[in-house]
């Protein structure tokens, strides 16, 4: 009689765990709501998701506040972009006391410079993107083995979807006529999107987004627009929309509408998905550029 019982108090351990381990979920900071995005695809329902900069938030200027040192205190993994794109971290690391690991989501992407600096902004290239999803699955199967087989497989299904992005993105810049394949926006977010397919960004001088360009500033990027013939000039999500539309309304470009760049947008938004951001930012270049 002790077998059985043996075998039977084991079976009922067993169930008792198995749903347990079912409601057990990576506890998970994002820096930012494009890397947010990127974790709850790769994680599914196997992970809890936080971002400190949340949909619409400009992460290059991002003031943290307390609540953002008790959110890195309870992570059990935390994701960053890397290349200096939070500036800001290593102070609310420090106030934090988390011991979380920090997964750098950049790894073995080759940077683009910006001046003296690398250009953070890479997941602007789909191919990129492929390598940020790849480090985030690596990383949660690291961080839970039981659970890695499904991260694999939500990997690879979102894989395939940025794979079919990037023939969408090729197929549309294909009707642009070359001579048209020049815009101008707020500031240089879309250097990676620029060499991965031929479209040439070209950022207002004197215009970031921690400071407000001088009249100087104002009259230098008209006469750019117009020596350099750039047809159309686009907003961004994150940016003051006045200085582009003063842009268009003194040198006749067209403007283009908003491209996003640095954040998604809310639910009710036009880009709250990365693969909804990059197909309004393709359709807003394609509308403004192919005629």
């Amino acid at each position: 009689m002790r077998r059985p019982r043996f075998w039977l108090v084991c079976l009922l351990l067993a169930a008792a765990a198995s749903p347990l381990h079912a409601q057990e979920r990576l506890n998970i900071v994002a820096s930012f709501s494009i890397l947010g995005d990127f974790v709850k695809n790769v994680g599914g329902d196997r992970v809890d998701v936080t971002t400190l900069v949340g949909p619409n938030g400009d992460v290059h200027v991002y003031t943290p506040a307390p609540v953002d040192a008790k959110k890195i205190a309870d992570a059990q993994l935390m994701i960053i972009n890397g290349f200096g794109l939070e500036g800001w971290l290593p102070r609310l690391l420090q106030a934090s006391g988390g011991k979380a690991p920090i997964i750098t989501a950049t790894k073995g992407i080759t940077p683009l410079r910006a001046g003296n600096d690398a250009d953070p902004h890479a997941w602007q290239s789909v191919a990129n993107t492929k390598i940020y999803v790849a480090n985030i699955r690596d990383a949660l199967a690291a961080a839970d083995p039981a659970d890695a087989p499904a991260f694999r497989a939500n990997a690879d299904g979102y894989l395939a979807k940025l794979d079919a992005l990037d023939r969408e993105v090729r197929a549309a810049i294909a009707q642009i006529p070359p001579a048209r394949r020049k815009v101008i926006s707020t500031h240089d977010a879309f250097g990676y999107f620029a060499a991965a397919y031929g479209i040439e960004f070209v950022a207002p001088e004197g215009v970031s987004t921690e400071s407000e360009p001088s009249a100087r500033d104002i009259a230098a990027i008209i006469s750019q627009v117009k020596t350099q013939k750039i047809p159309a000039v686009f907003l961004e999500n994150i940016s003051d929309p006045r200085l582009i539309q003063r842009i268009a309304a003194e040198t006749g470009a067209k403007l283009g509408g908003t491209l996003y760049s640095d954040s998604l947008t809310d639910e009710k938004g036009e880009a709250p998905t990365y693969i909804e951001l990059v197909r309004h930012n393709i359709k807003t270049l394609t509308s403004a550029l192919a005629d």
